[in-house]
């Protein structure tokens, strides 16, 4: 039995799905009155991972976990999946991870997370994907209104990676041990600009869209009324002072999974609906 945290996530909901095609027995850590979200096949429980003791449940007769980074409680689960005997942990952590800047508000909680996996005794993998295509749904609202996208970075050539592709090297680690103590970097197959995805998008949609850069000053006083301003200075760093590299295509899910990750294109055919 494996355990998903995020099971309702994109990246935790693309593990169970991997899993549960792969024929393996999946507990999917939810909140209280996510359970419908789950397909069929997957053993809901409820529970919260900045609460370790509403874990228990969780925990027992599970003998691996897909983790998310930056909750408060992970050492002492950490510390009950070790005494439960788990075999292995993977870790969703970040493209910024491997930078080691602490001052990086969002680097800081995976680089801690990652500390606190080592540090468990537990054979783990981490995962360290670039931005997921499921962010393009953040521009759902402007398609809504009209054919134009204002989105920040304009400048910033990203090789985005789908979910999906992170679900099915998740469950390969979480099923053998053959990723074990490996930091994986993942990307999709190629870099684009968020004009390339827009334009990729109109076609798919059959619709002429337009892209809009957005100025940095319009995007941090966007980006602050929705996250902490230490969050927003993070991604600032990241994408505008380029200390995180989104852009270059690495041959990871390839070497991996014996086959390309999905292109831009393809999810977006996949998602076409929850753009229209």
């Amino acid at each position: 039995m494996i355990l998903v945290t995020g099971a309702t996530g994109n990246a935790g909901g693309a593990v169970v799905r991997a899993l549960l095609d792969a024929g393996k027995g999946v507990r999917a850590l939810v909140r209280e009155d996510a359970e419908s979200e789950l397909p069929e096949g997957a053993d809901p429980v409820v529970g919260d991972l900045n609460r370790p003791g509403t874990l228990t449940d969780a925990i027992a007769g599970a003998n691996a976990a897909f983790l998310l980074s930056g909750y408060g409680g992970l050492g002492e689960t950490l510390a009950e999946m070790r005494r439960a005997d788990f075999e292995r942990v993977v870790l969703l952590s970040s493209s910024g991870a491997p930078g080691g800047d602490m001052t990086n508000a969002v680097a800081r909680y995976h680089i801690l997370s990652e500390q606190s996996v080592r540090e468990s005794g537990i054979p783990w993998t981490f995962l360290r994907p670039n931005s997921f295509m499921t962010n393009t749904f953040q521009w759902i609202p402007q398609l809504r209104d009209g054919d134009v996208v204002r989105a920040p970075f304009a400048d910033v050539a990203v090789s985005t990676i789908d979910p999906d592709d992170i679900g099915a090297v998740a469950a390969k680690a979480l099923t053998s041990n053959e990723l074990e103590g490996r930091s994986l970097r993942l990307s999709g197959p190629e870099s684009l600009y968020p004009a390339d995805r827009v334009r990729i998008l109109g076609s798919v949609l059959g619709r002429e869209l337009r892209f809009e850069p957005q100025s940095n000053e319009d995007a941090r006083l966007e980006m602050s009324a929705a996250m902490p301003v230490e969050y927003v200075d993070a991604f600032f760093s990241f994408f505008v002072d380029g200390t995180v590299d989104e852009t270059t295509v690495l041959p990871t899910v390839r070497e991996v999974l014996g086959r390309e990750p999905g292109s831009f294109e393809h999810w977006a055919e996949e998602h076409a609906a929850e753009f229209r």
